[in-house]
């Protein structure tokens, strides 16, 4: 048993120290670690020396400010992360090794809303498609994060509205999978998986603040608050679309009226353009159309972006923060709703919080969630695991795990944007996700 203060309990602190913050930035130089951890140089070679030959990491040549340096990541034979995101009318699913590369991902139509026996089963012959696609066995999964359109109550694990999912009630999500597929699951709402995925592959990099708003069959939002996804106690924070715009406007799925929902979300907006455009017109079309000149899907999605704007002003009234990033479908209109989301701030914030606001089009696109669900699982998976398994002699013990709880995590520091539709890859092609 390892004593507190002890050498090798310090030691078995640094090495953990050294494997969290690569694991959190996919991948760094010897120099970036040592600036991240606090840890001497020298230390730092050492600690890379002994995890390279234990095999938990991988060093290669790289240079840094013109320099010759040498790039640090966890092995890619160290094991495997799923993400796992449900959207109301799609499944995706992504494969990725600990070195922040995705070895397969792909997406399939899937009506969620229906049945929740339906969508894990759909899930688990996904994710199992997948793994086996990569070549790397099963056993290798460390642990799935799973996106819900939907805020999940922090007590009990189950969806907090049954009126969002209404085939889910009584579901625990990350007990349903975690039986289906035998690993730890790891489970959060899409709009705060998508801050996440933004925060650290996207247009989130280098703040410490943020907020993600998602527009689609519901407005959400992820809040970003110095560095960390911010819930609540009762996991419902950032339920932007709740706040109310007109007290005398329609009647929203809560019982409330006027909420931000009735006025931007897709089953709301759509039908404005039926008569017009005809009855199957997606919020993509939209988009598409309104790109090209279409009149009415331009005033539409102007309409949009000032009701958005206006709940983005009670966020800068509010929190302050320093870059609103806008996911979904209706990111891709660009400045044709993002002019009118500023506008609308710079009306109704606070001049000192809307001008320290940028307003940025996510980057990520539909993967977001997804890629969020394969960082989730990097965030909260313990390095234990992967020092256990390639350092047999560095036992766990209380002192270390004290010492390595009051380590603070590396901020993350990706250097590419995940690229490529959403399709299943062969390992020899995978595109990095940092």
């Amino acid at each position: 048993m390892e004593t507190p203060g002890s050498q090798s309990s310090l030691h078995r602190a640094n090495l953990e120290r050294v494997v969290r913050a690569v694991r959190m930035a996919g991948s760094l130089t010897q120099a970036e670690i040592a600036r991240s951890t606090g840890l001497s140089a020298a230390t730092v070679s050492n600690i890379v020396r002994e995890l390279k030959d234990g095999g938990t990491v991988q060093v290669t040549p790289t240079s840094a400010g013109g320099r010759r340096a040498r790039s640090v990541s966890l092995s890619g034979d160290a094991g495997i992360v799923v993400g796992v995101d449900f959207g109301h009318t799609h499944l995706r699913v992504a494969v990725g090794n600990l070195a922040h590369q995705v070895l397969a991902e792909e997406a399939e139509p899937l009506d969620v809303d229906a049945s929740s026996a339906h969508g894990f089963g759909r899930a688990e012959e996904l994710v199992d498609r997948l793994i086996e696609t990569t070549g790397v066995g099963r056993r290798k999964v460390i642990g799935v994060g799973l996106g819900v359109p939907g805020p999940i109550d922090v007590e009990s694990g189950t969806l907090g509205s049954t009126s969002i999912l209404p085939g889910w009630t009584g579901i625990n999500p990350s007990e349903e999978l975690a039986a289906r597929l035998g690993v730890p699951v790891y489970v959060d709402n899409d709009a705060n998986l998508g801050a996440l995925g933004e925060l650290v592959w996207g247009s989130g990099r280098g703040v410490a603040d943020l907020a993600y708003i998602k527009v689609g069959s519901g407005v959400g939002a992820g809040l970003v608050i110095e560095g960390q996804i911010y819930r609540g106690p009762g996991g419902t924070a950032g339920e932007i679309g709740h706040i109310t715009l007109d007290e005398s406007g329609p009647v929203c799925r809560c019982g409330n009226r006027g909420c931000l929902e009735t006025f931007a979300a897709t089953r709301h907006v759509l039908p404005l353009l039926h008569s017009s455009h005809g009855a199957d017109l997606t919020m993509e079309r939209v988009v598409q159309l309104a790109r090209d000149g279409d009149p009415g899907c331009r005033r539409v999605i102007a309409d949009v972006g000032r009701h958005v704007g206006s709940g983005v002003a009670n966020l800068c009234n509010l929190l302050n923060p320093s870059r609103v990033v806008l996911g979904g479908d209706l990111a891709e209109a660009g400045e044709l709703v993002l002019g009118p989301i500023r506008e609308s701030v710079s009306r109704y914030a606070i001049p000192s919080a809307a001008r320290q606001l940028s307003v940025l089009p996510g980057a990520l696109g539909g993967r977001a969630e997804v890629l969020g669900a394969l960082a989730l699982v990097l965030s909260e998976m313990g390095d234990s695991t992967l020092l256990e398994s390639a350092l047999p002699g560095a036992r766990t013990g209380s002192a270390a795990s004290a010492a390595s709880a009051s380590a603070a995590p590396a901020s993350p520091a990706p250097s590419a944007t995940p690229s490529g539709p959403a399709r299943a890859t062969s390992p020899a092609s995978a595109p990095a996700f940092t």
